[in-house]
């Protein structure tokens, strides 16, 4: 089994009367030829990763590498324990969780690149805010997981999650689309729902640039996965209302694609433009070369 598009995938779902999970795993178990009891294991072992990047900071707040940040998750987590945060529910532990995340990847602690180390927040964020929320069990969240994944793999086969490459809208762009996708099939979604949430991610985010200060995934980086975290669960509960997408996820990762291509070389990494070319970047950037 396999699938090179949605619209493939969608197809396999409909034919197979499987879930977008439940596709992605056999898919997986029939090209590495590893058994179902494994590939599952192995995927609640990511899980597991995920939880403990999202949740270490807030016990024992950590300082990224270059200075930048550290301790912001804990603070927010604080006020939310308070009952004085403005965020509630599944949104507040979502962004709480997804800058979290970005604390230990900026410490070098261990993560899960999901897609990608700078984007690594988004999908434990909201689909552990959503386990807790709702009282789900693991292996239940794990599938949505394999769900992220058949949105990332597309995302790679057929685009690009690279900031280099295609900005940041191709790292936390496609980081939300995963989120998305994975959050609708937790919640009871069809198939097609879940797409059509992936579609929205991309949609909300097209043209975002990728101008990391001084050049580390740090700054605008971790608010940019707090925000992620909404935008994924945003999109997430219109295709769940039934709300249907006019662009077609392979249409949008298209455009994404053709976007990211067109972004001037300064805005694609390289720490040249964006956020790190203002005037408190650079200064920012060269305290940290300093450093």
């Amino acid at each position: 089994m396999d699938f090179k598009s949605g619209a493939e995938l969608l197809e396999q779902c409909a034919v197979r009367g499987m879930t977008i999970s439940e596709v992605m795993k056999q898919r997986e178990c029939d090209l590495t030829g590893v058994s179902m009891e494994d590939i599952e294991a192995r995927m609640k072992d990511v899980l597991a990763v995920m939880r403990d990047s999202a949740t270490l900071p807030l016990r024992e707040p950590v300082t990224s590498i270059g200075g930048l940040i550290g301790g912001e998750s804990a603070r927010m987590e604080e006020r939310r324990r308070k009952g004085t945060s403005i965020l509630s529910g599944v949104l507040g532990r979502a962004v709480i969780y997804a800058m979290a995340v970005l604390e230990v990847n900026t410490s070098m602690g261990l993560i899960v690149a999901a897609p990608t180390a700078g984007s690594s927040g988004i999908v434990p964020g909201l689909l552990l805010a959503l386990q807790e929320e709702y009282g789900l069990e693991d292996d239940l969240v794990a599938d949505g997981l394999f769900a992220a994944s058949a949105v990332g793999y597309l995302a790679m086969r057929n685009a690009t999650v690279s900031g280099a490459v295609g900005g940041c809208q191709a790292e936390v762009g496609v980081a939300c689309a995963m989120a998305a996708a994975a959050a609708v099939e937790l919640m009871g979604g069809t198939p097609a729902q879940s797409l059509d949430a992936a579609s929205a991610a991309l949609m909300n985010l097209l043209g975002l640039v990728c101008d990391p200060v001084g050049g580390l995934v740090e700054c605008p980086c971790q608010n940019r996965n707090g925000a992620g975290a909404a935008n994924a669960l945003v999109c997430a509960e219109t295709a769940l209302s039934g709300i249907r997408q006019l662009i077609p996820f392979d249409e949008m990762l298209e455009a994404m694609y053709a976007v990211g291509r067109g972004l001037p070389l300064e805005l694609r990494e390289t720490a040249l433009g964006g956020c790190a070319a203002t005037p408190s970047g650079c200064r920012m950037g060269c305290c940290v070369q300093k450093v």
